[in-house]
């Protein structure tokens, strides 16, 4: 039996969107964990898409900015959180083009060197650090090593060590 609500499924999504966009597997998730019926569930989300709403291409679009602006993420990662997030391949790839034609990856992978690195990179270990990090957010192998080598004390001396 399911528990009587004072919301319903539609009330309950728009409360959801009106917090963040969404992905359509992301309202269909979180409509579930409340018990709605999936009539319901799907009911609710045929309605939002009619009125737009709900729409993965605008959530994919919204969360890639996020990603790049906000926690300085590279290309490949966002892509990777975007069709975990359920949204399509398609979606994925046209938010991931359309924002990082818009700021550059070049642009966010210096801004997130800058945030980790206050001057020049003086070790090897640190070298190894920055540049592990800087991959797992992302960002092409070459562009980051080119980027921390010209950062390093007598561009890379210790590399050769």
């Amino acid at each position: 039996m399911v528990p009587a609500r004072s919301q319903s499924a539609y009330e309950i999504a728009l409360k959801l969107l009106a917090r963040r966009d969404l992905s359509t597997t992301q309202v269909r998730d979180r409509l579930a964990k409340h018990q709605f019926s999936t009539h319901d569930i799907e009911s609710a989300i045929a309605r939002l898409t009619n009125s737009q709403a709900l729409d993965d291409t605008r959530a994919a679009i919204s969360y890639a900015r996020r990603s790049a602006n906000v926690k300085l993420r590279g290309k490949r990662r966002t892509h990777q959180e975007l069709l975990a997030r359920g949204i399509d391949l398609s979606a994925a790839n046209h938010a991931v083009t359309e924002v990082f034609d818009e700021v550059g990856e070049t642009v966010v992978l210096e801004r997130a060197i800058r945030k980790r690195l206050d001057g020049p990179v003086r070790s090897r270990a640190q070298f190894r650090r920055l540049y592990q990090a800087l991959l797992r957010q992302g960002f092409p192998p070459e562009e980051v090593a080119s980027a921390l080598i010209s950062r390093s004390e007598s561009n890379a001396s210790f590399m050769e060590e």
